[in-house]
């Protein structure tokens, strides 16, 4: 432990970030067959690939699918590398080996130095850094399906292990046909010879483990799947009812459980009367909950069937006690930050030039306060596990994005070590973040501890889902840019507020490590400190609070509000400087060609400076996040004094792109989740009590409103970056500018208005 804070130490004084694994050698990740679960007639060749009797891959998966299509994805890369058709490739749960590792998620926390993503060099303290995140991920080995990391994440390993597959399989035909290698082919899954011998996988894999050959990566040019759109692989699941989310678990004997939380956030139960409830039909048990990873107390019910535990876990006489420290207060919190604006407190991201001094100077500073609030996930499936202790052993069935931290949790709650717990990981009806918390998985824990062998799935209700969340955080920023006599912005400077989301979440999921985690955290400023526009001088600080309202990881994290401060502020400087938005843009990313790029062909697509129809209006946000560079275009109207927004036409560079198909299924979802965001997100909080409930007062856009989503990527053989989430960040303030157009209303605050 001394060592890993340590190491977490000197990070935070490198001041350095690395995404994902890319430091380490692909091979070092490959682990041994042992690393894959024993089948039996299957036959592992590393960690990561396993060959069946009738010649199907069978691939590890270390990744959760929520919808994003990751499953296909990485199924995608198998499939390619070893020649198989991708209806060939089945997925297998992976194990808790640290192979599958994925530190994006911890690394979001550290100080990061910009790199230059036009493809600079790296400092050295940058260097030494991504030494030291190798040696801390190697030690964690954290597994989390987040930060679009999935496939980027993929990239240098996934393929290898294939390779590695391929090559072994053909060493063992050449050992079988004693033929030389070269000599060999395989296609379609089966390995062939000039002269005639055939066989499939499953024919040659025995020989394979004890032949290994050298693997060679294919080159771009012989590529015949990646880059093609390809139906995904969970459809079909999907639509005959046959795929199982954590709610459809269903098992011999299970009971249900329903939990009721504490109203006030961080509160406790002061005092309950459950005689009546008990005697309810079908009622079985009533058990107190405390605060376990992060969650609020309170209590569930214990039923034969989900309907008699949600009905009488709602019928029991209880007394609730606020926090020690006193009811949150979302308005109070909001006036906090902004006081903190005013003072000179907050750890500088990123300075270049001087800002002040160009102030001091400027012909006239111009001046915006910008706020976000707190936003509920509202996944479709609410948070949901289902557990089974017996005999010493604890089973867990859940949709969750860190199967590592569940894993770890559930033996923590039921004291048992971590190889007497199994973990299975089912669909997830929507994460957006939530699922990187395992609170629900601790608490279902604790009610099958209670039940007697018997294994009880906890259900939350919509109710307690979006009153018990943990919430984006609500933000607040001021943003100043000094003009000079000639009109020219010389100066941005951007101060921002908010609660840090890593150490909170470092907090519930690593308590041994949460002491030393409290530095600055890089989500907090992302988006604001990377800002590739070529102002000559910038100062990018951010003040970290710890307001008591829990927080998480939500779709696009910190650059889901940045980006509405810093794209709408762009706007304005184009306003202030009688400049067409733009073009504005355009002359300040000269030195920034992919940006650029990628602004021009949505603004191509987009029809940009071509007539609309009467009262409409177009608004364009140009931003990063997670590796990929989109720009968006937003065509509004107001319909009976509502924004109606008719299309948006994003455009994309995520590096290579894997299945355009799915890009473009990422896009249309960060436009829906992102334009729910923008026109409906407000989690408001009075006495530590959420005021929204449920879809009647916490919306979602729904189909009749959705626009038309247009997507284009622009060609590129970087590796592969994110995708879920990249298409978030835009859409709000690309929609504010275009109301600003409409109505000449500047809007400086989420949700929008008319």
């Amino acid at each position: 432990m001394r060592r890993r804070t340590w190491i977490l130490s000197a990070l935070g004084a490198t001041g350095a970030l690395v995404v994902g694994w890319g430091i380490l050698p692909a091979r070092s990740r490959l682990g041994t067959p042992e690393t894959m679960l024993p089948t039996e007639g299957d036959v592992a060749l590393n960690g990561w690939i396993k060959i069946a009797k009738d010649g199907s891959v069978i691939l590890a998966m270390p990744r959760s699918e929520m919808g994003q299509g990751v499953h296909t994805g990485l199924a995608m890369l198998v499939a390619e590398e070893l020649d198989v058709p991708l209806s060939r490739v089945r997925l297998e749960q992976a194990t808790a080996d640290k192979i599958y590792g994925n530190v994006s998620m911890l690394l979001a926390s550290l100080p990061f130095h910009p790199l230059d993503s036009e493809g600079g060099s790296k400092p050295a303290k940058v260097r030494l850094g991504e030494w030291m995140v190798g040696k801390l991920a190697r030690e964690l080995g954290i597994n989390a399906t987040g930060g679009s990391s999935s496939l980027a994440d993929a990239w240098d390993v996934v393929p290898v292990a294939a390779a590695a597959a391929r090559a072994a399989l053909l060493g063992s035909a050449a050992q079988r046909w004693q033929v030389p290698l070269a000599q060999l082919t395989v296609q379609d899954g089966r390995v062939l010879h000039a002269s005639g011998p055939s066989a499939h996988f499953g024919e040659l894999v025995a020989g394979a483990v004890r032949s290994p050959a050298k693997a060679v990566l294919k080159d771009r040019k012989d590529w015949k799947l990646i880059g093609h759109s390809v139906p995904r692989m969970d459809i079909p699941a999907k639509v005959d009812g046959s795929a199982r989310f954590g709610i459809d678990v269903r098992l011999p004997g299970m009971l249900f459980a329903a939990i009721r939380m504490c109203p006030m956030l961080g509160g406790t139960v002061a005092a309950l009367d459950d005689k009546a409830t008990l005697a309810l039909p079908g009622v079985m048990k009533l058990l107190p909950l405390d605060a376990v990873a992060g969650a609020t107390a309170g209590f569930a019910i214990v039923a034969k069937t989900s309907w008699h535990a949600r009905t009488a876990v709602q019928a029991v006489q209880v007394q609730w006690q606020q926090r020690k420290e006193g009811g949150l207060d979302s308005q109070h919190i909001q006036q906090t930050l902004l006081e903190a604006l005013k003072t000179d407190q907050g750890f500088t991201f990123y300075e270049k030039g001087d800002a002040a001094a160009a102030e001091a100077g400027a012909a006239r500073v111009v001046e915006a306060h910008y706020s976000a609030p707190y936003l509920a996930h509202a996944t479709m499936e609410p948070m949901n596990c289902t557990a089974r202790l017996l005999d010493g052993k604890l089973e867990v069935w859940a949709p969750t994005q860190v199967p590592g931290f569940a894993r770890d949790l559930a033996a923590r709650v039921a004291g048992l070590d971590m190889d007497q717990v199994r973990l299975h990981v089912t669909y997830l009806g929507g994460g957006f973040g939530r699922r990187l918390d395992a609170d629900f998985v601790g608490q279902a824990v604790r009610v099958a501890m209670a039940c007697e062998g018997l294994p009880v799935q906890l259900l939350w209700s919509r109710e307690e889902d979006t009153t018990h969340d943990f919430y984006r955080p609500l933000h607040v920023a001021q943003l100043r840019a000094a003009v000079d006599a000639q009109g020219r912005v010389s100066s941005l400077r951007i101060h921002s507020a908010g609660d840090a989301i890593t150490p909170r979440w470092i907090e519930r999921g690593l308590p041994a490590l949460a002491g030393p985690f409290d530095t600055p955290d890089k989500t907090t400023a992302e988006g604001l400190f990377d800002l590739p526009y070529g102002f000559a001088n910038q100062h990018m600080a951010h003040v970290a609070t710890h307001s008591g309202v829990p927080v998480g990881f939500w779709r696009s994290v910190g650059h889901s509000h940045n980006a509405f401060f810093s794209e709408s502020f762009v706007d304005e400087l184009a306003f202030e400087t009688k400049q067409d938005p733009l073009a504005f843009r355009q002359a300040l990313l000269k030195d920034a060609p992919r940006y650029l790029a990628v602004l021009n062909l949505a603004a191509e697509k987009a029809g940009w400076g071509s007539a609309l129809p009467e009262g409409r209006a177009r608004g364009i946000a140009l931003h990063e996040s997670f590796g990929s560079i989109v720009a968006e275009v937003v065509e509004v109207s107001l319909q009976a004094g509502t924004p109606r927004v008719h299309r948006v036409v994003c455009a994309v560079d995520c590096g290579t792109v894997i299945n355009p198909g799915l890009v473009a299924q990422q896009m249309e979802s960060a436009v829906v989740f992102g334009l729910t965001a923008a026109l409906h997100g407000r989690i408001d909080i009075q006495d530590g009590v959420v005021q929204q409930r449920n879809f009647d007062s916490y919306p979602m856009v729904r189909l009749a409103a959705a626009p038309l989503v247009e997507t284009w990527t622009v060609a590129s053989q970087r590796p592969p970056a994110g995708v879920g989430e990249p298409g978030v960040p835009p859409l709000a303030p690309a929609l504010a500018n275009a109301l600003f157009v409409l109505t000449g209303k500047r809007q400086r605050s989420l949700p929008l208005q008319a």
